[in-house]
């Protein structure tokens, strides 16, 4: 009888910790959705609503850094990036943290202008729990997590990209 009573009390805890990842990321669907509607309609304050841009422009400024310190760079943007120094990362955020840059990334994940964006339960079933009290989204389930969203005073923004910075295009 206690073995019973202990499977069952295995089996609830089992449920009751996927239904709060499942509450967490149906929560964090939400706000990504609130997102791709900023992406798609171009507006800037929504935008900027759902996302960390001081994350973001840390992580692309170290990406450039990164691209600058590889011996096959131009010794030209090397010199730039010399003098730009840590402004470079608000640079690049000024420039590249727009939901126009960002429709880029959408379209990889299939959201296409034109088409409906999906509902909340759908996107939800894109977003896997990293374990740490982040979200990341993929394009299929088992995909690479290219967008990490964290929850900071109750709204999920997005704080990580990690996709190819060629993604990431000002054009258009």
């Amino acid at each position: 009888m206690n073995r019973i009573l202990n499977l069952v009390a295995t089996g609830l805890a089992a449920l009751s910790l996927a239904a709060c990842a499942s509450v967490q990321k149906i929560d964090a669907a939400g706000d990504v959705h609130a997102l791709l509607v900023s992406i798609r309609d171009g507006d800037d304050a929504a935008f900027d609503a759902h996302v960390d841009r001081p994350a973001l422009e840390r992580e692309i400024g170290a990406r450039m850094t990164a691209e600058l310190n590889k011996p096959s760079a131009d010794p030209r943007l090397k010199m730039l990036g010399a003098l730009l120094g840590s402004s470079a990362a608000s640079l690049a955020g000024d420039a590249l943290i727009r939901p126009k840059v960002f429709r880029t990334v959408a379209e990889y994940y299939g959201y296409r202008e034109g088409q409906p964006l999906p509902g909340r339960m759908a996107i939800a079933g894109s977003l896997q729990d990293v374990g740490d009290g982040r979200v990341c989204a993929t394009r299929k389930k088992g995909g690479p997590c290219l967008l990490m969203f964290t929850q900071e005073q109750g709204v999920w923004r997005l704080s990580v990209f990690e996709g190819e910075t060629s993604m990431l295009r000002t054009g258009g």
